[in-house]
């Protein structure tokens, strides 16, 4: 596989803020490991306010208007959804190093709030990936995708991160 130093910019972008400090030092961890080898950055989107107050699907599609609104013209919009598409770690490499070569200006990764996103986004999507066929809550998959990003990235690279 190719490694290219420059590259599109990768985002990760999440509903709310991340809660637990055991998330956060995991993250930070992997964030910075990760942008030894590309730009990298997590963006959240404040959760809404008085949400319980709304219906499901009124609370689903707000979300997911405020996630499109941080939509740039080019990007490649990639939703973290139990529903989507399985990869191992060697195929999710491959899957970023095909991104890469587009030359497209963002690659962003978006995790939803804990009720997931509105078909409209979906709809949007470019790819729509699965880390598990197990459900994970939206705080949890935010550590576990920073962990498969840096180890596609040393995939790539050729390192010994991991094991096969």
């Amino acid at each position: 596989m190719h490694f290219y130093k420059r590259i599109m910019k990768v985002k990760l972008l999440t509903v709310g803020k991340t809660e637990e400090e055991y998330l956060k030092t995991g993250m930070r961890e992997y964030e910075m490991r990760i942008k030894r080898y590309i730009p990298f950055e997590i963006i959240e989107i404040p959760a809404l306010k008085n949400a319980a107050n709304l219906p499901l699907q009124e609370q689903i599609a707000r979300e997911s208007v405020m996630l499109q609104r941080q939509f740039l013209t080019g990007d490649i919009v990639v939703l973290l959804d139990e529903f989507g598409k399985e990869m191992r770690s060697p195929e999710f490499a491959s899957f970023l190093n095909k991104q890469f070569l587009t030359g497209n200006k963002n690659l962003v990764f978006v995790v939803g709030g804990p009720f997931g996103f509105d078909l409209s986004l979906k709809k949007q999507a470019s790819f729509i990936l699965s880390l598990s066929k197990m459900t994970f809550s939206h705080q949890m998959v935010r550590l576990f995708f920073v962990e498969q990003l840096y180890r596609g990235l040393t995939i790539m690279r050729g390192e010994s991160y991991h094991h096969e």
